[in-house]
């Protein structure tokens, strides 16, 4: 379908009479159109659609659609009725009352455009735009950020299931792609029987070794089908279908071969959760825990505006999967917002966002205040609480030199990068100090009897060590107090 792009749409004189006529005091979206404009323009999606074909449907139109769709919680075929039959709507959307509207579907091909396109975002950065056009958003002093988790589209397996399902997945496809070869290759007339309908309708054995021993059933005929993909007989092309990588890598991940034997692999051998694929029909939706929640699916960052004499406006948004760690994206959000000139002073957070590196550079590469509960010392000392732990420590950093509570210093200072290749400091205490400390099993249980401190870059100690002081003070509880509205928003939104 080609874009024959429109400078814009001005509401039509007899809908405008009619919808005032009909809200006299007005709809939300009459005076969304009335107050903001229009947040799109045909011209902004011109990249998703050829010059010649068939003429589409104006994509600002059906971007609006899309949001005022989300905000009522509508499916497309009830968003597209409403086209067809709400006057606030037509209003919005500057159509004549005896515009037909469109099927349902386009809703979805519009969707599946801007994803294809890398263009998703475009939605929420330009009714930004316009928003900071209107003097709505500028300069915003607070922000608070948060995640929450989004569940994939996909029915939760069991492992038995998982495995059986994506054998059949990929026999399905293959069915379509290549079903002469397909034929030649199926070994047993039951096959059609056992892979013919989903495993979660099918009845499992309950018993623990019948449900080993159904999977390593499984595991054969899918290495058997694996082994016949590669083959020399076979077309080159079917290693590439994506069906049959997502059963390769599956087959990796539940199965050993040994001598030409296949063995299911025990829980302990089988991929940690950030890895392991959970279903053939969305290979990258992984396990999620947050606190009491446990998801199969992905993580949506939030940020909000929190002003007190401004509204409060949604400014980012990101999908990551579970496996990420929250504080990966402050760096890409504090870009983002630069780049919108609506960088805020302060950024309250959870723990979660919360990094020696990130205190830093949130400071001086944008100036921004990160502000949340530090992360706390790990050491078995502090979580002891009756422990010597690193804060009890006196860091002289110009001297290279540590002294205890007990007032010794320590003997040696070294630079290292520890296992993530990080620098660090390793401070040494002597070991004729420490054996004859009266405190010594309050500080250390070395078996050399020495305390040993590793330390971070002085910065980057130094903001740590200053963030876990500020939010001990009731300021910080006062100012940190805002960050909770974000999670009602996540709340409402979800």
């Amino acid at each position: 379908m080609s874009l024959q792009p429109e400078p814009g749409f001005p509401i039509p004189d007899e809908t405008a009479r009619v919808a005032k006529a009909s809200f006299p005091k007005g709809s939300i979206y009459i005076r969304m159109r009335d107050e903001l404009g229009v947040f799109y323009c045909d011209y902004a999606f011109a990249p998703l659609f050829p010059r010649r074909g068939q003429p589409a449907i104006a994509p600002a139109r059906l971007a609006l659609v899309t949001v005022m769709q989300y905000a009522e919680g509508l499916t497309d075929r009830q968003a597209a009725d409403a086209v067809r039959s709400r006057i606030d709507w037509k209003y919005a959307l500057g159509l004549e009352l005896t515009d037909p509207g469109f099927d349902f579907s386009v809703l979805s091909e519009f969707r599946s455009r801007l994803i294809d396109g890398s263009h998703e975002r475009q939605l929420l950065d330009l009714m930004l735009t316009c928003f900071v056009e209107k003097g709505l958003l500028k300069s915003p002093k607070q922000q608070r950020t948060d995640s929450s988790h989004v569940l994939a589209a996909i029915r939760v397996l069991s492992r038995l299931e998982n495995i059986g399902e994506t054998l059949r997945y990929a026999l399905n496809t293959l069915a379509v792609v290549a079903p002469n070869w397909l034929q030649t290759i199926v070994p047993k007339p039951e096959w059609y029987e056992r892979y013919g309908r989903k495993f979660e309708d099918s009845r499992l054995p309950s018993n623990r070794e019948e449900r080993t021993s159904e999977a390593v059933r499984i595991g054969t005929d899918g290495v058997y089908l694996l082994d016949a993909i590669w083959s020399d007989l076979a077309p080159s092309w079917l290693c590439k279908v994506e069906a049959v990588e997502i059963l390769r890598l599956v087959w990796i991940q539940q199965f050993s071969v040994e001598n030409d034997v296949v063995k299911l692999r025990s829980a302990d051998d089988i991929p940690p959760p950030s890895i392991i694929i959970n279903s053939p029909y969305d290979p990258d939706a992984r396990r999620g825990n947050k606190r009491t929640t446990t998801w199969t699916g992905y993580k949506v960052h939030l940020s909000e505006t929190c002003d007190e004499d401004a509204p409060h406006l949604i400014t980012y948004v990101e999908t990551t999967p579970t496996s990420d760690r929250d504080h990966e994206i402050i760096d890409e959000l504090h870009e983002n917002l630069t780049e919108r000139e609506i960088l805020p002073t302060e950024h309250l957070v959870d723990t979660g966002y919360i990094d020696a590196q990130l205190l830093v550079d949130s400071k001086q590469k944008y100036n921004v205040d990160l502000v949340g509960p530090a992360p706390g010392d790990s050491q078995w000392q502090s979580r002891a609480g009756n422990g010597f732990g690193l804060a009890d420590f006196e860091i002289d950093w110009s001297q290279q030199v540590v002294r205890c509570p007990l007032g010794k210093l320590s003997s040696s200072w070294t630079n290292r990068l520890n296992l993530y290749s990080q620098p660090v400091v390793v401070a040494r205490f002597k070991k004729s100090d420490c054996q004859n400390c009266p405190s010594r099993l309050d500080c250390t249980k070395d078996k050399t009897g020495v305390r040993t401190l590793t330390l971070r870059p002085k910065e980057l100690h130094e903001a740590l060590f200053n963030a876990r002081v500020r939010q001990q003070t009731p300021e910080f509880k006062e100012q940190y107090a805002k960050r909770s509205g974000v999670e009602g928003t996540i709340a409402v939104l979800g």
